[in-house]
């Protein structure tokens, strides 16, 4: 149910906007870190002498918590009030970036990405929930398109400023300000969000269902789990059996949701959604485009500061055109409203499949040295490419869901986005790290050939899962219309 605010809103522009940009500081704080952390990996490898399966869990742990937490993280704001649980979860997300820059040990800093994920899948969802609040409704277009430009720019300025952040070498802390920068930004935020956020109703009626919460963790971590740590431990029985496990537990949960709705008690995900097979079928293909995405970029800040030697800034920079390929394509796609959707999609999947596997033919030409310039049309055309596919594909799965499961809808469409990352990270970094054992020396001429032959492997996944993204979504009705709200919830 949509909040009733309890105050007026905010008397002039100035401090609606003031608002609008707490907001907008909050979702680029929490997208930077994602992207910022990418170029920092090997870096962290390094400095903790950690394993391939340690750094893998510093990407996937933040992921999966954010996924799993997102859904009770909007119902939340609905029973304790969208400014409350928006302001704490700045709170928790601030001291989690604390303790991920002080973190002494690879454990501790796995740890404080939990922190990390928690307090960012309380915030986020409060961010579009609390513009009705700010914005009459003529002026929410223009607020809600920030979001889109907010991203873009995250995605741009990531990488960059994390090259920029570990050369610096600030009072030889080496990698640790890239989360060390989030404190007086947190801070300034939770002082602002006091000061011009406004109130809005809550729901105490409301319940959270702790075992749909429960059900799904443990399904998502029967898969996840062995998939990173599976080829540490040599492939043991049990990892199949927990991998084959997950099964039944999904539809454990699916009948819990049905026995909760039939009992009118509180859903994670409501019964409605789970009988509906177009938007299901929708939430498989969403995954499997966001799996494709997390994992390449794991590899890539590998494969160039390890394989070839580069600094985190030259890493950074090499992989800025994806990042404005997605920027330019999210313009683009704001102009073509909802015309052409599957075949919008098709044509970004088929787009980013053929950017990151024309890589093969540039990594195949390296020889002792790594030619930046060559990687600026495959990343272009791949970054432009899923951002073409994005916009058009949630408005496609959207458009099967009626208005009062929308808002659900739209929460675990994110989520799952957040769960196909982990997947993938799993997935490409398992491919990717059993080509490396037995590598020699990071950047010396001996390890390129290995790293070369690596990178080429395990970039296989996400091409194919951005060809089977294009076939897939014929697959899915074409929609015969869509509201504004939920073109605009897929926005």
């Amino acid at each position: 149910m949509t909040d009733t605010p309890q105050t007026a809103t905010p008397p002039d522009p100035r401090a609606r906007w003031v608002a609008m940009g707490i907001l907008l500081v909050a979702g680029f704080m929490n997208l930077i870190d994602v992207t910022i952390v990418n170029v920092a990996l090997p870096s962290m490898q390094e400095a903790f002498a950690a394993t391939p399966e340690q750094i893998e869990w510093v990407v996937a742990v933040y992921i999966l918590v954010f996924a799993l937490c997102l859904i009770p993280g909007g119902r939340f704001g609905d029973i304790y009030g969208r400014r409350n649980v928006f302001i704490a979860g700045v709170v928790v997300f601030t001291i989690g970036s604390a303790f991920c820059g002080l973190a002494p040990t690879i454990e501790a800093l796995v740890g404080a990405r939990v922190v990390q994920g928690i307090g960012g899948a309380m915030m986020i969802p409060q961010t579009l929930a609390l513009v009705p609040a700010l914005f009459p409704p003529e002026e929410r277009g223009a607020a809600f398109a920030l979001f889109g430009l907010s991203a873009g720019l995250a995605s741009v300025t990531g990488p960059v400023l994390g090259g920029l952040l570990i050369g610096a070498d600030l009072w030889g802390l080496d990698w640790r300000p890239i989360f060390l920068v989030n404190i007086p930004v947190g801070l300034a935020a939770i002082l602002l969000a006091l000061r011009f956020l406004p109130r809005v109703g809550r729901r105490r009626d409301l319940g959270i269902d702790a075992v749909g919460i429960l059900l799904a963790g443990v399904t998502l971590l029967m898969v996840v789990f062995p998939l990173i740590e599976g080829r540490a431990l040599g492939w043991p029985l049990w990892c199949f059996l927990m991998m084959a496990g997950a099964v039944p537990m999904a539809f454990l949960f699916a009948r819990w949701q049905r026995r909760q709705a039939e009992a009118e008690r509180p859903e994670l995900l409501p019964a409605s959604l789970l009988a509906n097979r177009t938007y299901l079928l929708g939430v498989l293909i969403t995954a499997l485009l966001f799996s494709g995405v997390p994992g390449f970029f794991l590899i890539m800040a590998l494969f160039l500061q390890n394989g070839f030697g580069l600094t985190p800034l030259e890493s950074g920079l090499t992989t800025m055109p994806f990042s404005f390929g997605v920027l330019a394509a999210s313009l683009v796609a704001g102009r073509l409203g909802n015309r052409l959707l599957r075949p919008r999609i098709t044509a970004g999947g088929l787009s980013v499949a053929i950017g990151m596997g024309s890589l093969w033919i540039v990594v195949g030409m390296m020889e002792d040295e790594i030619l930046r310039s060559a990687f600026v049309l495959p990343l272009l055309l791949a970054g432009f490419g899923l951002g073409t596919a994005i916009s058009p594909l949630f408005n496609t799965i959207l458009s099967s869901v009626s208005g009062p499961d929308s808002g659900s809808a739209s929460g675990t469409l994110q989520a799952f986005q957040q769960v196909g990352g982990a997947m993938g990270v799993a997935i490409v970094g398992q491919i990717f790290f059993t080509m490396l054992e037995g590598v020699p020396a990071a950047g010396s001429p001996a390890a390129h050939l290995v790293y070369e032959r690596a990178f080429s492997t395990a970039i296989a996944y996400p091409v194919l899962s951005f060809a089977l993204l294009a076939g897939a979504v014929w697959l899915l009705p074409r929609p015969s219309s869509l509201s504004p709200a939920r073109s605009q919830a897929s926005a």
